[in-house]
């Protein structure tokens, strides 16, 4: 933050200031309070993932419950998953936030469908709770890393099916699904 060079002298009588011994002594608390303000002064670029510190991008990320943000992956790629998951995170269990999360976290567009949503009486499905997930590649992670990304944001009684570059990945035919 931006402060004039005097501004503790400039608070200060002017019949103090006036007097040059006093003026230099004020100025050594001033160098020490710049000092000591610059922290406050960056309080708002600390939660800013484009300005914070790598450590301070990942501490958000655990903080908002983002898994898989490691100090061996680029910088870049942190703060980009950072901002997916925070875009993600107020629609979290919800066919868009997934959707937010998923695009965010491959880099392209995906594509969310899930048997959700309002029946007539009467003529409601058998199971309503699935979800198939599209993208396109996993991004710059691992394949095995996206699965646990959509396993641990799905809900928990959800059957999910994630298909990446065509080709089913989620479940795995040995494992079964969810």
């Amino acid at each position: 933050m931006g402060r004039a060079d005097d501004w503790l002298l400039a608070q200060l009588p002017g019949g103090m200031v006036a007097e040059d011994f006093f003026a230099r002594f004020v100025r050594i608390f001033q160098a020490e309070a710049e000092t000591l303000l610059a922290h406050p002064d960056n309080l708002p670029h600390l939660a800013d993932p484009r300005l914070a510190p790598p450590e301070m991008v990942r501490y958000l990320a655990r903080w908002i419950g983002l898994p898989g943000l490691d100090a061996d992956l680029p910088e870049d790629l942190q703060r980009d998953l950072l901002v997916a998951g925070a875009a993600a995170l107020p629609w979290r269990g919800t066919a868009h936030g997934l959707r937010l999360l998923l695009e965010g976290y491959t880099g392209g567009p995906a594509r969310v469908v899930d048997g959700g949503g309002v029946h007539p009486l009467g003529e409601e499905p058998d199971d309503t709770a699935w979800v198939r997930l599209e993208a396109a590649t996993p991004g710059r992670l691992t394949q095995d890393e996206l699965v646990e990304l959509v396993r641990a944001e799905v809900p928990a009684h959800v059957r999910v099916e994630l298909v990446v570059g065509g080709r089913t990945v989620w479940p795995r035919p040995e494992e079964g699904s969810r």
